[in-house]
C-alpha cells in the first residue's frame, strides 16, 4: 500500500479498533495466472501479540470458491479493510489554491492461511461471528437439525490466518492542520458516513471540540 509517513499510522488499538468495527476484508491472492483474484468476506480478530497489534485471524470461504485451491498452493495473501471515507472539498483550508481529496482509514494485513480441518473447528468460527454479529441467532443455530447443520459446515473451507506484516493508512489531512475545524464540522453535519469519519476525527484529536 501507498504509505506517506504522515499517514502511517502505529496505533495496535486504532489498527485492532478498524477490524472489529469494520470487518469485511477483501481476501487478495493471485489465481494460476497470476491475476489478483478478491473475496469479500468477514474477518473476526483471534488474538493479537505482546504490542496489541492483530496476530491472528479468521475467517471462511464457500468450497467452490476458486480461491480454496489458490490459498493451498500460494498460501501468504493479503486482508485489506477499508474502514470510513468520505469525499473532502477544499471549502476547509483559508485559501483557494487547493485541490479536494478522499479522507479514509484503512488496514492491509499480510497473512499466511492455515486451513482448518473438521466440523469442530468450523463450529467453533461460526459461533464467534455469530457472537460478534448476532448473539441472539446461537441458540437458533444450535438448534438446528444436525443434518441441516452438517451440510453448512461442508459447504465452506474455514481458516486461520497469521499475521506477517500490518499496515494502518489513517489519511485525515493531517498534515493541513489548519483544515482540520472546518473539516470537521462539514463532516459533523453531513450524511452517516460523514459523520463517522468526525467520530473518528474526534476520537484522534483533529479538528473537534475536546469530550470535556
Amino acid at each position: 500500500m501507498y504509505l506517506p509517513r504522515q499517514f502511517d499510522h502505529r496505533d495496535p488499538a486504532v489498527t485492532c479498533r478498524l477490524l472489529r468495527e469494520h470487518p469485511l476484508a477483501s481476501l487478495i491472492s493471485t489465481d494460476d495466472q497470476g491475476f489478483p483474484f478478491v473475496t469479500h468476506l468477514p474477518i473476526k480478530l483471534d488474538r493479537t501479540d505482546a504490542d496489541g497489534m492483530p496476530s491472528v485471524l479468521l475467517g471462511h470461504l464457500a468450497k467452490p470458491n476458486p480461491q480454496v485451491l489458490h490459498l493451498a498452493q500460494r498460501p501468504e495473501v493479503l486482508l485489506s479493510f477499508l474502514g470510513p471515507h468520505a469525499f473532502m472539498s477544499t471549502r476547509v483550508y483559508p485559501d483557494e489554491q487547493r485541490v479536494p481529496t478522499w479522507n479514509y482509514l484503512g488496514v492491509q494485513v499480510k497473512v499466511r492461511a492455515r486451513w482448518l480441518e473438521g466440523e469442530e473447528a468450523k463450529d467453533a468460527l461460526l459461533k464467534q461471528l455469530i457472537a460478534d454479529h448476532d448473539p441472539p441467532y446461537a441458540n437458533q443455530w444450535r438448534g438446528l437439525p444436525e443434518k441441516y447443520t452438517h451440510g453448512m459446515l461442508s459447504a465452506i473451507s474455514a481458516y486461520e490466518f497469521s499475521v506477517l506484516d500490518v499496515q494502518t493508512k489513517v489519511k485525515l489531512n493531517q498534515h493541513r492542520p489548519e483544515s482540520h475545524t472546518a473539516m470537521w464540522q462539514a463532516y459533523a453535519q453531513g450524511t452517516p458516513r460523514e459523520q463517522e469519519v468526525a467520530r473518528w476525527m474526534q476520537d484522534l484529536g483533529l479538528g473537534a471540540p475536546s469530550h470535556g
